[in-house]
């Protein structure tokens, strides 16, 4: 399957000033299979190494750091001597060998002319130890599990992505049959998510009970990873897991610590909550007042709402039936908005380029994702129906932005513009569009 970061791991490899890799993400993203694929295709040979249950690779590391030592070593172990410019080096699992972290700065300054590509999980890097990492000698690259273009690109749904991508001065007004068969791929997506095993899962067997246990396994492991690194917070970990949910399908879902567990304060649950930050399993939109730029100035730590790292496993976790997105009852409502507004945060987070956040005024209004492209303002109003949105009509009054962008289709007026839920992603050329648009507007 087809990643976005592809393109990236392209601009690494040619690149004049190419340090060790190190692509870093929630676990069973696909950051092992992206890499081997992008081996298989650009060189001619692939050197692929796991630390993972593998004791006697973590020793090669422990003797020492020579390089030469190592790559004769490694060479020795495959039978295949690895070559300069020709061979991929792949060290999967880089978090679970600390000396092998330190030696990419080896790597790095005394043999650059070796392609080293390494993957790990965003948590067990996170933890690796201070004098173990090699600050300034890796090129950093963070995955996410797949947005819905790469389940569009799954789905080889080629010539309709490049049709939207040639045509971004429609893509709100496409013809009535690519909006259908966009919304049939999302409502899909919504029930489905975008880990990359659960995906092909689904292309190759349609079988939604097998989906369905697909995400229990992948819930599990993550637990049981968090238990790994640290057995003494499992509980608060798992206090908080179960209240996101929850949490989200409020009307207001700022996250709230007493929430999470009657009587719990934020220094109780805190530490265990930018556990799971670190670790890539949710992300956290902090409030932003004004929504000026630049935007982490005016950030409020205090106050900030949690989202999922993947719609799929929210959805699994607060256990909502997956006939619920072809279900007319109202009882699913307050769930259908919080996986919209979940959705269009993942979006954000894996295809723009900046960290969004949210705005709220007291009681009295709410903009729930509030970036900026190029300098220029964005406020976003995640609409899974086509209520009105007050809120952003409030904003706009106060802060008078060039644009806002909305998912619903009604109640547009003036600078509001409507970015429909299937092209999130491409939020970025969308907005710079439109400013060009207003600007050549403005200048006749």
């Amino acid at each position: 399957m087809r990643r976005a970061i592809y393109k990236e791991l392209l601009e690494w490899k040619e690149s004049k000033t190419r340090k060790p890799l190190l692509l870093e993400g929630v676990r069973q993203c696909g950051k092992t299979y992206i890499l081997k694929e992008f081996g298989k295709e650009n060189y001619e040979d692939v050197a692929y190494f796991t630390f993972e249950n593998n004791p006697g690779l973590i020793d090669i590391f422990q003797e020492d750091l020579n390089i030469e030592r190592i790559l004769d070593t490694l060479s020795f172990r495959r039978s295949k001597k690895i070559e300069p410019q020709k061979t991929l080096l792949i060290l999967d699992e880089i978090q679970l060998c600390g000396r092998a972290l330190t030696s990419l700065k080896f790597f790095c300054e005394n043999a650059p002319e070796y392609h080293v590509a390494c993957a790990g999980s965003l948590l067990g890097v996170m933890l690796s130890k201070k004098d173990s990492f090699p600050v300034g000698k890796v090129n950093r690259l963070k995955m996410y599990p797949m947005n819905f273009k790469e389940f569009l690109l799954a789905n080889s749904e080629d010539l309709l992505l490049e049709y939207m991508e040639n045509n971004m001065e429609e893509i709100a007004d496409l013809p009535g049959i690519l909006v259908t068969k966009l919304n049939n791929y999302l409502d899909h997506y919504f029930l489905i998510g975008g880990m990359p095993s659960v995906v092909l899962s689904w292309l190759n067997e349609k079988d939604i009970r097998k989906v369905e246990k697909m995400l229990d396994e992948i819930i599990k492991d993550y637990k049981d990873d968090l238990a790994k690194h640290s057995s003494e917070n499992i509980t608060k970990f798992t206090l908080i897991w179960r209240s996101i949910p929850l949490q989200l399908a409020k009307e207001n879902n700022r996250f709230i610590f007493s929430h999470v567990k009657t009587g719990a304060r934020s220094k109780d649950l805190e530490d265990a909550l930018e556990w799971l930050v670190n670790a890539g399993l949710i992300h956290k939109v902090r409030k932003v007042d004004p929504p000026k730029l630049p935007l982490p100035m005016f950030a409020d730590n205090g106050s900030f709402k949690v989202y999922m790292s993947d719609v799929g496993v929210l959805r699994r976790m607060a256990e909502i039936p997956s006939n619920f997105i072809f279900s007319e009852s109202k009882e699913y409502d307050l769930f259908r908005g919080a996986i919209m507004e979940n959705y269009v945060l993942n979006e954000l987070i894996s295809s723009a380029e900046y960290e969004p956040y949210y705005w709220r005024s007291g009681s009295a209004a709410e903009v729930d994702f509030v970036t900026h492209v190029d300098g220029i303002l964005v406020p976003i109003e995640a609409k899974a129906g086509n209520n009105k949105s007050k809120s952003l009509t409030e904003f706009i009054r106060r802060y008078d932005p060039e644009i806002a962008i909305i998912t619903s289709k009604r109640n547009m007026s003036g600078v509001i513009t409507y970015l429909p839920k299937y092209a999130i992603w491409a939020l970025e050329d969308y907005v710079r569009h439109k400013v060009d648009q207003y600007d050549k507007l403005h200048s006749m």
